[in-house]
């Protein structure tokens, strides 16, 4: 499953958006300097994500929406469209298709 999959996933399973998500973390006080624990007991105790799922937005929202490049563009089942997480809505998403 490729990150921008996982980030689709999680939307379909909240209903919010991974930057509506980012946006409630912010308001919890979780931001780049914050460790994965925190974030993963929030989401699951309020989204019921699991870890998997929890450590895509854990990484949008200590990282920002930057992944490495290692997968881009390459075949198989991890492979990310672009170095650039989509975070406003899958089905908003240009590189969707």
């Amino acid at each position: 499953m490729s990150f921008q999959a996982y980030l689709d996933a999680v939307e379909t399973k909240t209903g919010l958006t991974p930057r509506q998500l980012v946006d409630l973390a912010t308001e919890h006080g979780f931001g780049p300097d914050t460790k994965a624990t925190p974030i993963l007991d929030w989401l699951k105790t309020d989204y019921g994500l699991g870890r998997g799922h929890g450590m895509a937005i854990v990484h949008v929202i200590t990282k920002g929406p930057k992944i490495n490049a290692a997968h881009v563009g390459t075949d198989g089942t991890h492979r990310d469209a672009t170095d650039t997480l989509w975070l406003d809505g899958k089905d908003s998403n240009p590189d969707r298709g």
